[in-house]
């Protein structure tokens, strides 16, 4: 018999977030030229959402709705704060390369088991880059 705290299932990985931009063409711009992002054209699902893929995690574009409020960017009320990607050292030290050469203000923060920069797309979405920089056993309990 399984307990309540027991799931019947296992998750993976987190697959996707879904994004609603204000321009859905100048964010895929953003995400693949910026972050490296490969834009995934389904034919199935024709030209919405736009799929943006770093090996099989990514961000799904859907358009805003202009005449819906837009809500404060600033606001700690319930909302989306952040996602991130995660990066291998080596390429954490690139990414931040990369956003000095592309004069991307960030934020970089130190997390004690990992090192993060900050940034924001195009709108105002914060978009974490992580790297992990104990051991994983450190960290991850269970591997």
């Amino acid at each position: 018999m399984e307990s309540k705290n027991t799931p019947a299932f296992s998750i993976e990985c987190l697959d996707h977030v879904a994004l609603r931009v204000a321009n859905i063409e100048r964010s895929r711009q953003w995400y693949e030229s910026v972050l490296g992002l490969t834009y995934y054209r389904l034919e199935e699902w024709g030209t919405i959402p736009v799929f943006l893929l770093a090996g099989t995690t990514g961000i799904a574009l859907f358009p805003a709705d202009p005449k819906t409020a837009a809500p404060d960017k600033d606001s700690k009320h319930i909302k989306l704060d952040h996602f991130a990607f995660r990066l291998s050292r080596h390429d954490f030290k690139k990414a931040r390369e990369r956003y000095e050469s592309l004069d991307i203000s960030y934020d970089f923060q130190d997390h004690h088991y990992f090192q993060s920069i900050y940034t924001r797309d195009p709108d105002g979405h914060i978009v974490e880059l992580t790297t992990l920089v104990v051991e994983p056993s450190s960290f991850y309990r269970t591997v």
